[in-house]
């Protein structure tokens, strides 16, 4: 029997390690650049190795001379490659990270010590979910060899399937990246931190059980530098020193001190570190991230984003579709002041409805007396203030994302796990029709609950591979990348943003055709994309549909009356249609918004020389040529303003210039020769 039940087990196991590794993908930033050795947690071990502990990376010259390094504005031509600083934490010239340390110093570090190579952040997710979900699985097999040996193997599989599959865990999986390293490292560690609790609450021996503690508490802070948001779930591991002290009237010293002791230490340690790096113990470096938003003044944690968060994480239902991939977004409710932004979570209680199971809990220790009832109720306990203390914490925090439910989810279905066994151990003195009703319905509420965990992650794959399409496009590698944008319209066939950005990567190739097809669908999907509309408009317009695309332009504008591109566009369109003085109108508008656009300045000149308006046309051309002196096409319509005010000395100047610019400009060296050739 024990060999079928290891057998078993492990099956569960091999099968959802297995889906852990084809489902990993890494994440837009590792997508950047193929190298391990530039991953961010890779920086920061070579900055250990080196003596320090800033990351070993240089800071851009142009970039430590700005006057505001904080300001998005400023910084965000530093996101990309050759810089890549994008959320790095920058303070007195060096940078850091402020995600949590512990990853480096458990994994990325002994591995680049002993192998000599350097893991992907999609590596370390993989090796980190994987371990902790075995160690899940570890305390369900403790809990049903000790509590629940009557309940069969096959339900223990399916428990064990749900600890690895309806966790949240397989939505990290998509788009690994340094967010989800300190993620699943948190998850692993608290994991751990559970299954040595466990141990030291069965413990008879009290210096084993000490033992056990200190694991525990070791584990747990370490988790605490991974996540920081655990901090307060730490009060868990007073919970078997208190029953002790409780049950056998007498106080374990040495027990507390093994529950508080390693992890002050690795507290102290953690604030050490952080004082060292930002002059607080407190300070992680957020506060000095280069984000989108200005970090440096926010206010991270409010009471009032609570409400909002549980109506986020708990609430919101997530929507079905008949079509690909199947499981959509939840609708987002209106944004408290102050709040950052959402990004795709989903409520539990009605996308994964077997965590309704964890109510049965009570039907475990239901019969029970004595030690055995009390412990397994003490334990439940433990565990559901671990989730309830981490929920609340994120509760507060000013933004929600699908990763962060790791944070507090696993421990929610470990109490359904406790659930299903209490339910199945009552199942027995039941009339028949109740055993069967209880039987199927969890199944189904699980059955539900994993697909929905793997049917929710294609939406992250079609976004995986829209951003691994664009990268490749950027990096002028426009046929590789439609590749990436056929994956993801395959996932998701009504994806406005891959249809607009495959359409990208056509009309680069030289598919016209193709590429309006495309556009066009973006807007059938998403009828106020502006991005489709002004590049259909300038698609349309090269092939001389101009009323098309002087329509597309307007939609533009409908949308985003201050586009300085699209009032251009219009103009130029407007002016190939003979409606010179409308385009006028929409040149005046772009200059107003944009005074130090260039191209704004030639467009309105040469629309100007064409109502013989040729002093302001000239204004346009000098004001052109001021914020860009090499600009050959300005040159080129300031000599056909100075030809006709009569000032063809200055005009060949200008020509002259126009043809050394640009040798092969025909229409310049045509209108140079031909005013020299009148001389």
């Amino acid at each position: 029997m024990m060999n079928f039940n290891w057998k078993a087990l492990a099956g569960v196991c091999v099968l959802v390690i297995g889906v852990y590794a084809y489902m990993v993908e890494s994440g837009p930033l590792e997508q950047v650049s193929p190298d391990a050795a530039v991953a961010y947690y890779n920086l920061l071990v070579q900055g250990f190795r080196a003596g320090q502990l800033n990351l070993k990376k240089e800071v851009p010259p142009a970039f430590a001379q700005l006057a505001d390094p904080y300001d998005p504005a400023a910084n965000m031509p530093y996101w990309a490659p050759p810089s890549r600083l994008l959320d790095l934490s920058y303070y007195h010239g060096k940078l850091y990270m402020y995600w949590g340390v512990t990853p480096a110093l458990i994994l990325f570090w002994p591995y680049a010590a002993l192998t000599g190579r350097y893991l992907f952040h999609s590596q370390a997710v993989v090796i980190f979910c994987a371990i902790g979900f075995l160690a899940s699985v570890g305390l369900l097999y403790g809990i049903w060899r000790r509590y629940f040996a009557e309940v069969s193997v096959g339900v223990v599989a399916a428990c064990a399937l749900a600890l690895g599959l309806a966790t949240g865990v397989p939505l990290l999986l998509p788009s690994a990246d340094i967010y989800e390293v300190s993620i699943s490292c948190g998850y692993m560690l608290t994991m751990l931190a559970l299954g040595a609790l466990w141990r030291a609450w069965h413990e008879p021996e009290s210096r084993k059980r000490s033992g056990w503690l200190a694991a525990a508490s070791v584990a747990y802070g370490l988790a605490v530098g991974a996540r920081p948001t655990l901090l307060f779930g730490a009060v868990i591991l007073l919970a078997p020193v208190v029953i002790t002290w409780r049950e056998r009237r007498s106080r374990n010293l040495l027990g507390l001190l093994a529950a508080l002791g390693p992890i002050a230490l690795v507290g102290l340690g953690l604030m050490i570190y952080n004082y060292q790096r930002f002059g607080s113990p407190l300070e992680l470096g957020q506060h000095y991230q280069l984000a989108g938003e200005r970090q440096v003044t926010r206010q991270f944690f409010r009471l009032d984003y609570l409400w909002f968060n549980f109506r986020v994480y708990f609430l919101a239902p997530a929507h079905w579709s008949v079509r690909t991939p199947y499981v959509r977004g939840i609708t987002v409710p209106p944004l408290p002041s102050g709040y950052a932004q959402v990004r795709n979570p989903f409520g539990i209680l009605t996308s994964i409805p077997v965590v309704w199971l964890a109510l049965a809990v009570p039907l475990a220790w239901r019969g029970r007396v004595g030690e055995a009832a009390s412990v397994l109720r003490g334990f439940v306990t433990m565990v559901s203030v671990l989730f309830g203390i981490c929920a609340v914490t994120l509760g507060l925090y000013e933004s929600a994302a699908i990763r962060y439910q790791v944070d507090f989810l696993p421990a929610l279905l470990l109490l359904t796990v406790i659930g299903i066994l209490g339910l199945e151990r009552a199942r027995p003195g039941w009339p028949k029709v109740w055993r069967q009703a209880a039987r199927w319905g969890w199944c189904l509420l699980l059955g539900v609950s994993v697909a929905f965990n793997l049917l929710a992650s294609g939406e992250y794959y079609a976004e995986a591979h829209v951003n691994a399409g664009d990268i490749l496009l950027k990096n002028g590698k426009p046929s590789e990348a439609v590749e990436e944008f056929q994956k993801a319209l395959w996932i998701k066939p009504d994806y406005a943003k891959a249809h607009n950005d495959f359409a990208q990567a056509l009309w680069q190739l030289g598919r016209p055709e193709e590429a309006m097809d495309h556009w066009e669908q973006t807007l059938r999907i998403e009828p106020d994309n502006v991005e489709a509309h002004n590049n259909l408009g300038v698609a349309l317009q090269e092939r001389g549909r101009i009323r098309e695309a002087i329509g597309h332009y307007e939609q533009v504008l409908r949308f985003m009356p201050d586009s300085v591109e699209a009032h251009d566009n219009l103009g130029v369109a407007l002016e190939i249609a003979g409606r010179i003085e409308e385009a006028i109108g929409h040149y005046e508008a772009a200059v107003r918004i944009d005074p130090d656009s260039a191209a704004v300045h030639q467009n309105f000149g040469i629309a100007l020389l064409r109502l013989g308006r040729l002093p302001e046309a000239v204004e346009q051309f000098t004001q052109a040529l001021r914020i860009k002196p090499d600009y050959a096409e300005a040159h080129c319509g300031m000599g056909y303003a100075l030809v006709r005010l009569n000032r063809g000395a200055e005009a060949i100047k200008h020509f002259q210039e126009a043809v050394r610019i640009s040798p092969d400009y025909t229409e310049a060296r045509a209108a140079l020769a031909r005013l020299q050739a009148g001389q």
